[in-house]
């Protein structure tokens, strides 16, 4: 059976202090609320790596992500976050090729393949982000564009590195616009992902590999999302920073 994972995206929100308090509070809640074998990702600020993935290290089925890492373990790169140094801090996962580092720093193909290999080589878990602006869909030309996503940083890897890959699929055009694809869109595209990882790697690697969805997830609609045969889980933002509302969306999955 696929792994369920519900990650939370923090973006650049909380300080220092709010950071530890809604870890705390999520903490808290999933221990005694959430019973299956979902896992709950926290995926912070920098700032909030080291602190929270102590805060947590106890607690059965959360984990830490850093949002973005440089592709070097080191260097003279200043203001960069090197992969090591988001490994060392008791991170497990790392977010690379959100739409927003797409589209505000220009990251393409080349550069997160860098990433993505530099992060497995250092022992973290990508979930890397993949999904088409709103003039692909209106073109109706998704698919391609998704399995043209896939293959130009994925179907680099080897099948080795490629099983520790957890991939998340973002309709562009609804972040943070209130607008949710159906789960019929959802599950659609999903299943696109999934054969595209098949076609490359094969049907058993593929059918391992967990596909969340990431676009406006909330507690109201979770659980129909998470009720698609290929949706194994949700990349969530705006609600994530609200412990009750994410509690409500981590409980979603019937795991």
């Amino acid at each position: 059976m696929r792994k369920k994972i519900v990650a939370g995206n923090w973006k650049m929100f909380k300080t220092y202090a709010q950071g530890l308090e809604l870890a705390s509070e999520v903490a808290h809640m999933v221990q005694d609320e959430v019973h299956g074998q979902v896992e709950v990702v926290l995926g912070t600020p920098y700032i909030h790596l080291y602190a929270v993935a102590r805060q947590v290290a106890g607690v059965a089925r959360i984990s830490v992500a850093a949002q973005n890492c440089h592709q070097a373990t080191e260097g003279a790169y200043t203001g960069e976050v090197s992969v090591t140094q988001v490994a060392s801090t008791g991170a497990q996962y790392v977010i690379l090729g959100h739409s927003e580092r797409r589209q505000y720093f220009a990251e393409g193909a080349a550069l997160l393949l860098s990433k993505v290999q530099a992060a497995l080589a250092a022992g973290l878990k990508p979930i890397f982000c993949l999904g088409e602006t709103q003039d692909i869909r209106e073109a109706g030309t998704q698919d391609d564009f998704v399995r043209g996503q896939v293959a130009d940083v994925l179907y680099k890897l080897t099948p080795a590195e490629m099983a520790q890959v957890v991939i998340a699929y973002e309709p562009v055009w609804a972040i943070g616009t209130g607008l949710t694809a159906t789960p019929a869109q959802a599950q659609d595209i999903h299943a696109v992902i999934r054969k595209a990882i098949a076609t490359h790697f094969g049907d058993e690697l593929a059918q391992a590999t967990p596909i969340l969805y990431g676009g406006s997830v909330k507690a109201s609609n979770a659980e129909e999302l998470f009720a698609q045969p290929d949706i194994d889980g949700g990349l969530v933002g705006g609600a994530s920073l609200q412990s009750r509302e994410f509690t409500n969306i981590v409980k979603a999955m019937r795991a």
